[in-house]
């Protein structure tokens, strides 16, 4: 018989046999479409054993063979099947996810020719000059031979972007492809235009998840037959088949945007590590703020720590951090005396400035103070947070909104008030205190699409007149990858907030977000400020962030982590469970725990369940259990022993848990 082994995009860690006779050839790595129940379904042939377990009479025959697009190498293969038995996921659903919608479907659109595309003819721009340390940071990838996994430390404005877009440069010219990750789409624009300046000639495939159908499948097919030579994406990319690649550089990569957060929960710069390692080639790591693993990696020489501490523009010097004690200071709408001054100041100056404020909508909450009722969201344990311009409260996690209320739905009470300040309610306050001035915000309701963040960039560069801005007001959107020549003035409002929360890394994201957004200012020959609004001033990481000193702080949540017991010292995997009730939830967690005898694998550690920080989302509960041990291969060992236990425990059937490996979020 004629088998053909196939992998679908279910979540059963299991296979499908089906006859392929008379279909034509067969390949590993070719499409196949194949009847599943009622339905058709795309898969991939994984093997051709020959003969299956099941009876002749229980195969079904396959439809068709796929050949439109060469079978999927081996590599790739190799790349999904780690993916899959590292992160507890069953095989189809990561190399069928790995593929753009439109080679999923059993019934395609039809689809027009691929051809790759390049920015079109012109004379390329003459490149900077470099400085001495991106010298010696190009000739030290250059050099290396084989796998080699590096973290560019670089300050902000040091001309990271410059050294990744000479790497590709080498790579181009040794005849390679050159893969570019990026966290957010949001970065892509001015990444995309600085690339197709650079390498006019050279087809560019972009990769990320707003694109078009069509167009995402014509970019995946650029690159996987080899016409696209230099691909910019997100963390998807890391999946796409590439026949030449021979770098990897991962930007911002301490940016929990390479985190997935649903269906397989993968971490794309790991798997940029294993795919380098896979393919024995050079891969950079680059950020001003790494993250804590990758920093302890490079402190023990499992990577090589390559550092920029210098502006790459001559006259370009770090921003003079100042931080302003708000504990007995008049705030007005939480912006105080010193930072209002030097706004005006930069004004007066024509000069750019950016008021720092992570949190959108016009404020956090409606509230009557007569009855204590808070706007809570019907299908979530949380907030909603009020849209004045739209007249909505609105749920940031759901998604689900309601109109303003006149009264407190409670007790009539027509005396209700907005409590606390998102970016609307300070965009408000600006517009109202400087009325001569040119106000833009920039956050996920100002730019819902990449035309719109493109429109929102084009404007901040270019205007000028009348359509000059003169203070943005926006969000850790604004906070990375972004170069505005005439911003002089970063004023960071509402920090404290993460000093103390429950999340043990949010110390570490706190750095990084302020340490980005600092970075905007004084990039040019224009010198910089930053002014932090702070009751906290003695508080090691605003001393850390005086002095740009990330070596410093990073080496004391390293040493606090090792005495807690925290990753990078240990190694974690969360089980999840959400069900419409709590106690649903909690139930399948401690049958989980029982399936475990601990004599059996003394090396693991499990927690007690508990609901989760956000406990109900989308009207269903949520709880969550931690798994521990300080050996990754031990924790890897017990979790493929217990996943096959988990898929036997009864439990209700609107019940839904998944495995979390290396988790981000608490």
């Amino acid at each position: 018989m004629n088998i053909a082994r196939v992998a679908l995009d279910l979540p059963l860690h299991r296979l499908f046999d089906y006859l392929i006779d008379g279909l034509g050839p067969a390949e590993p790595g070719l499409r196949i479409r194949v009847p599943f129940g009622r339905s058709e379904k795309i898969g991939i042939i994984v093997s051709l054993p020959g003969h299956s377990d099941l009876a002749p009479e229980q195969l079904k025959p396959a439809l068709e063979i796929l050949a439109d697009t060469p079978p999927l190498p081996p590599d790739f293969f190799q790349l999904c099947e780690f993916a899959s038995s590292y992160y507890q996921a069953a095989l189809g659903e990561v190399l069928l996810q790995a593929l753009p919608p439109g080679l999923k479907k059993a019934s395609p659109a039809k689809r027009r020719n691929t051809k790759a595309k390049a920015a079109g003819k012109g004379v390329e721009p003459g490149p900077p000059r470099l400085t001495a340390e991106q010298e010696r940071v190009l000739a030290a990838v250059n050099h290396s031979s084989g796998y080699a996994p590096f973290l560019l430390h670089g300050v902000t404005g040091s001309g990271k972007t410059e050294v990744y877009l000479r790497l590709i440069t080498a790579a181009l010219e040794r005849g390679q492809q050159a893969l570019l990750l990026v966290p957010e789409i949001n970065l892509t624009p001015q990444l995309e235009a600085r690339i197709r300046q650079r390498f006019p000639s050279v087809p560019t495939a972009i990769l990320h998840s707003e694109l078009a159908e069509a167009a995402r499948e014509r970019e995946w097919k650029a690159a996987f037959l080899g016409q696209a030579r230099i691909i910019v994406g997100t963390r998807l990319a890391i999946f796409t088949p590439l026949p030449e690649l021979g770098l990897i550089v991962v930007d911002e990569e301490h940016d929990a945007s390479y985190k997935q957060q649903d269906g397989m929960r993968y971490s794309a710069r790991d798997l940029a590590i294993y795919r380098a390692s896979l393919g024995k080639l050079p891969i950079v790591l680059g950020s001003a703020t790494p993250s804590l693993e990758s920093w302890a990696h490079a402190q023990t020489g499992r990577y090589t720590l390559l550092s920029l501490e210098e502006r790459a523009v001559s006259a370009a010097r770090l921003p003079a951090i100042h931080l302003v004690d708000t504990r007995r200071m008049a705030l007005s709408e939480g912006v105080s005396p010193p930072l209002q001054d030097a706004i005006r100041k930069r004004l007066e100056a024509k000069e750019q400035s950016l008021i720092f404020l992570n949190r959108r909508g016009y404020a956090p909450v409606l509230g009557c103070t007569a009855c204590g009722w808070v706007s809570r969201c019907q299908r979530c344990a949380a907030n909603m947070v009020v849209h004045l311009k739209d007249q909505r409260l609105r749920c940031h996690h759901c998604g689900f909104e309601l109109r303003i209320p006149r009264a407190c739905p409670t007790c009539g009470n027509q005396d209700i008030h907005p409590f606390g300040r998102g970016t609307q309610r300070l965009e408000a306050w600006l517009t109202e205190t400087f009325p001569t001035a040119r106000i833009l915000r920039v956050d996920r309701d100002s730019a819902k699409s990449k035309k719109q963040w493109e429109a929102l960039l084009q404007q901040i560069h270019d205007g000028s007149g009348a359509e000059r801005v003169d203070i943005l007001v926006g969000t850790q959107m604004l906070a990375k990858g972004h170069d505005f020549p005439r911003l002089t003035l970063v004023g960071a409002v509402g920090a404290d907030a993460a000093l103390f929360a429950a999340d043990w890394r949010a110390p570490e994201r706190l750095f990084a977000q302020l340490m980005q957004v600092a970075g905007r200012a004084g990039r040019a020959e224009l010198p910089g400020e930053v002014i932090i609004q702070t009751e906290y001033p003695e508080h090691p990481l605003y001393a850390a962030l005086r002095a740009h000193d990330y070596p410093s702080y990073a080496a004391t949540l390293l040493t606090e982590r090792r005495q807690a017991g925290f990753p990078p010292y240990t190694f974690q995997a969360m089980l999840r469970a959400e069900a419409p009730q709590m106690a649903d939830a909690i139930d399948f967690l401690k049958a989980a725990v029982a399936l475990i005898l601990p004599e059996n694998h003394p090396e693991v550690l499990l927690y007690d369940p508990v609901p989760m920080r956000l406990s109900r989302l989308w009207s269903l509960e949520r709880a969550q259990l931690l798994v521990e041990s300080a050996s990754r291969p031990s924790l890897q060992a017990f979790l493929a022993t217990w996943r096959e236990g988990l898929e036997t425990i009864k439990s209700p059937s609107r019940l839904r848990w998944h495995l979390e490996v290396d988790p981000l979020e608490f």
